[in-house]
């Protein structure tokens, strides 16, 4: 069966933008691949963030996943630093990848402006490590959204220096594409997200999500109730296209141009939607939440069996790159 491989970062507050844009999707990938997915702890760590709450943090990730529907008998689910062959091949492949590729990642520029004052080795380097975490497994394919795409390519770069430099063992992978929207923000302007502020949180009760798409920003435009709006520029219609069927669409579509509807009124249909859908993950999390060996022993199970394959593998590397081993 073909492997992928993903991670996600334990944030604090898993948000609608990586239900949405992941997790959603590899629970539908469950079915079809050798899963792989990862809380990638050492990624989060290339950004200031609250030492004590850290291992919390990694554990209701891993409580989210599991409540969204990831099961340890159809995927393997771990902690990133659980294996540390992640960062021994991270390190190897910092030897073979041009310091200008990482130079010239979008991301690393971003997350530059977003943290002047912690510039670091780490974000610059992000790119190598998330091209270890996904060939030392030797996944072929790799679930992302557009914004992780050079990322992807930077992977095949690093696995094409590799076996051109000493053994063609890693393969090229390819990026499996969301067809998931690019959800915005509340702000309408920025990418979700907890540190921005601007973020609905998968968890959240139901009142505290009401109320952040209650002033979520709409078609500026639109100004007035009896204004027809656009909603192909509106980021609460985009949302919408995540979590409503078509026929609703088509409803608010017709509604919103003709302005036959008020964006209140599109909000109301948007809330109701969102909340059937995450009413059971919520409470499949508050259900772990009780069971917290459960979860433990999910992680560490999957941590075992990610340590076989990266031991296989680096003994492969470790002989390829001629370095001593006493075994």
């Amino acid at each position: 069966m073909k492997r992928i491989f993903s991670g996600i970062q334990p944030t604090g507050e898993i948000h609608l933008g990586n239900y949405v844009g992941a997790i959603r999707n590899w629970v539908y990938l469950q079915d079809e691949y050798d899963c792989i997915f990862s809380v990638v702890d050492y990624h989060a760590i290339t950004i200031e963030y609250p030492v004590e709450e850290m291992r919390k943090r990694t554990l209701d990730t891993a409580i989210i996943l599991l409540a969204c529907g990831l099961t340890p008998e159809r995927s393997k689910i771990f902690v990133q630093s659980h294996v540390p062959e992640h960062t021994e091949l991270a390190w190897i492949f910092n030897t073979v990848t041009p310091i200008g590729e990482v130079e010239r990642m979008t991301q690393f520029k971003d997350k530059a402006r977003q943290h002047r004052a912690n510039i670091n080795m780490g974000l610059m380097d992000y790119p190598v490590l998330q091209a270890a975490d996904i060939l030392l497994y030797k996944a072929g394919y790799v679930p992302v959204g557009e914004d992780q795409v050079q990322h992807i390519e930077l992977c095949r770069e690093v696995a094409r220096k590799f076996n051109s430099r000493f053994t063609p063992i890693f393969p090229e992978p390819e990026e499996l594409l969301s067809m998931a929207p690019r959800i915005l923000g509340v702000d309408g302007q920025s990418k979700m997200s907890k540190s921005l502020g601007n973020y609905i949180g998968v968890l959240e009760e139901d009142e505290v999500v009401w109320e952040k798409l209650r002033t979520a920003v709409t078609d500026v435009n639109r100004v007035r109730r009896k204004d027809p709006g656009n909603p192909e520029v509106c980021n609460i219609y985009t949302i919408h296209r995540a979590f409503s069927d078509n026929s609703m669409l088509i409803e608010i579509d017709r509604g919103c141009t003709s302005a036959g509807i008020g964006c209140i009124d599109c909000k109301k249909m948007l809330f109701e939607n969102v909340k059937r859908e995450l009413t059971p993950v919520r409470e499949k999390a508050r259900e772990l939440e009780r069971d917290m060996d459960y979860v433990v022993d999910v992680l560490k199970r999957g941590a075992t069996a990610c340590s076989e394959i990266a031991d296989a593998t680096m003994e492969e590397v470790r002989a390829t790159l001629g370095l001593y081993s006493p075994r």
